[in-house]
């Protein structure tokens, strides 16, 4: 179980050959992965961090293994955590699907949210990306490809995409797994992140899966868990829509089980109101009212500000 009261320090993980994984302890609000592969023409980072501050000690990592520049920047998906430290990447070409630029310029630059406890976000303008795919693109490390891969449907968001190393077997998944954390689907759809998990993610056999948050793994059990995860949260909804009780009604007098220890339990509710809106037909991904939602997740955190140490 992940401590949620004492995040360690982040820490450089090769992954494969020239390829390395960000890790950031302890994976909870605001606290997420982000990679990069370095080439001899420059570097290649996958996702920026939620801070200025801990963007720039990521950048600080990058140093440390190359002095080439950080020439392209892709973005997983549109979440803060992953995108608000874009602008201090100067002169990368930032990557993602054209629905990432959508919502990362509606959610805007980093500021003070109400229902969090804000970290220090710094100075950090709204950079979004700027060249952008519908489906895929490939990008080339050295002799080394990647390929970023749209998701094909709502799943974490509306906007997901993996990146694929197929040389070795490695794949940054961005937040579509969240290893020792409660899975987020307000903004993207349960059923669908069932689906992509099972239909995109497990397909690729991939011997490396970089989580968005959470450590790094080599086999199925993480997805395994998230897919039990969702299942309970797909359940719960039906039969709370039923018997005609809101989604946060539902989330206190159910049991979370094996669930309950995982960091940031309070994501069932914004997950209920997720699922409840597809069982009263919003498609997925659709938009709800994400703001009644955090504050119900609140009120079940027992009126405090959901916690963040980032």
């Amino acid at each position: 179980m992940i401590d949620v009261t004492r995040p360690g320090h982040p820490r450089l993980q090769e992954v494969a050959d020239g390829v390395y994984a960000y890790i950031q302890p302890d994976g909870t609000w605001w606290i997420n992965n982000t990679g990069f592969a370095v080439g001899p023409q420059g570097v290649v980072a996958i996702d920026s961090c939620s801070t200025e501050q801990r963007t720039r000690a990521f950048l600080d990592a990058i140093a440390s293994v190359t002095a080439a520049p950080v020439r392209t920047l892709v973005n997983t998906h549109h979440h803060g955590d992953h995108t608000f430290g874009n602008a201090l990447f100067p002169g990368a070409t930032i990557v993602a699907h054209e629905r990432t630029r959508t919502e990362a310029i509606a959610f805007g630059p980093a500021r003070e949210l109400p229902w969090w406890q804000n970290p220090q976000w710094g100075e950090l303008p709204l950079d979004p990306p700027f060249l952008t795919f519908t489906d895929r693109v490939g990008l080339w490390v050295g002799e080394q490809r990647a390929e970023v891969r749209h998701v094909g449907s709502p799943a974490h968001t509306t906007n997901d995409s993996l990146v694929w190393f197929p040389d070795s077997a490695t794949v940054f998944c961005g937040d579509l797994v969240f290893n020792g954390g409660t899975p987020f689907l307000l903004m993207g759809s349960v059923t669908g992140c069932a689906g992509v998990l099972a239909n995109v993610l497990r397909p690729l056999q991939a011997a490396t899966v970089v989580p968005g948050h959470g450590p790094v793994f080599h086999d199925d059990e993480p997805v395994a868990a998230n897919l039990d995860y969702l299942r309970f949260v797909a359940e719960l909804a039906e039969r709370g829509h039923a018997e005609g009780i809101t989604p946060l009604q539902a989330a206190r007098d159910t049991d979370l089980g094996r669930f309950a220890d995982w960091p940031d339990a309070e994501r069932i509710v914004g997950n209920l109101h997720r699922a409840y809106a597809e069982l009263d037909g919003t498609p997925p991904g659709g938009p709800i009212d994400t703001a009644a939602a955090l504050a119900d997740m609140v009120t079940y955190n027992g009126g405090e500000p959901l916690t963040c140490l980032a």
